[in-house]
Order: structure tokens, then C-alpha cells, then sequence
């Protein structure tokens, strides 16, 4: 019993030491948008860490049911903006199709969207690492979207 709680308390140490909250302002991350043609839409926040503080929240499937899709056209790229510096060092874009996870290419806050029609799920994680302490994050979030390709 006795290492099993120690073992329990080390866990926990790890876990509030990898996610420092010294350069982070504000009381959760700050708003993501995506930029699509002349228009700019709001995502919804999902799950993060910021100043210490932790959520978890479903997936962008989850989260976004009973929301209408953004209408895009086959190929049209779409921009990611966090207005908020320091902007995150990593990023990563997971995309839902059909029941179908892949993960989508990013380059600049930009991505095209599938020139197939249908209904795409996606879930922008962005996280704000420490830049020199490798596995030290200052903050995490996840921004959910869902787009239809007409």
C-alpha cells in the first residue's frame, strides 16, 4: 500500500513539474479562429492546461455535435490564428472522417481542406513548450472545427 501511494505522489510530482505556467497570462488559453477565404469563425475549446489549472473534455466529434458545419469548396485552404503571444511552438491537427482519425499536414497555421466531399471533424492541438527545457510545456489546448466540403 505504502508504494503504491508514493508511486501515486512521484506521478503527480512529474505531472505538476512538466507543465509550468510562468509565462502564461489569462485564465485559460486564449481564443482560437480559422480564417477561411475573407471570413473568420471562433472553434471551440476542448481540453487544457493553462496557469496550472487542467480540463478534459470529449474528443472535436463530441464536442461539436448539434453544431452546423462551415461550408468550404473541395481544396480551399484554411488559416489557424491564436491571437495571444507567445504563439505555440507545436502544433498538431487531427482530422475525422467517416469514423476515420488521420492526422493533417500544417504548414504556416495553414492546411487544405479534402477535395472529397463530406462532413470533417478536426481537432487543432497547440501547445506552448518551454524552449529549452525540452518536455517542459507552459500550456496546452485544443481547438475543434468542423467543416463540410460542398
Amino acid at each position: 500500500m505504502k508504494k503504491r501511494l508514493a508511486g501515486l505522489l512521484v506521478c503527480m510530482l512529474l505531472i505538476l513539474m512538466g507543465c509550468s505556467d510562468d509565462a502564461m497570462t489569462g485564465g485559460k488559453p486564449p481564443k482560437g479562429m480559422i480564417v477561411i477565404g475573407k471570413e473568420t469563425y471562433e472553434t471551440v475549446l476542448g481540453a487544457y492546461c493553462w496557469k496550472g489549472m487542467c480540463t478534459d473534455t470529449a474528443g472535436a466529434v463530441d464536442l461539436l455535435k448539434g453544431k452546423a458545419p462551415i461550408e468550404v469548396k473541395p481544396n480551399q485552404e484554411v488559416r489557424f490564428v491564436i491571437d495571444y503571444e507567445p504563439k505555440p511552438n507545436e502544433i498538431h491537427l487531427m482530422q475525422t472522417n467517416e469514423g476515420k482519425e488521420k492526422e493533417v499536414a500544417v504548414k504556416e497555421n495553414r492546411f487544405v481542406v479534402p477535395k472529397e466531399k463530406g462532413i470533417y471533424y478536426y481537432g487543432y492541438g497547440a501547445w506552448w513548450m518551454d524552449e529549452e527545457e525540452e518536455q517542459l510545456s507552459h500550456g496546452d489546448a485544443l481547438y475543434a472545427f468542423v467543416l463540410e466540403v460542398k
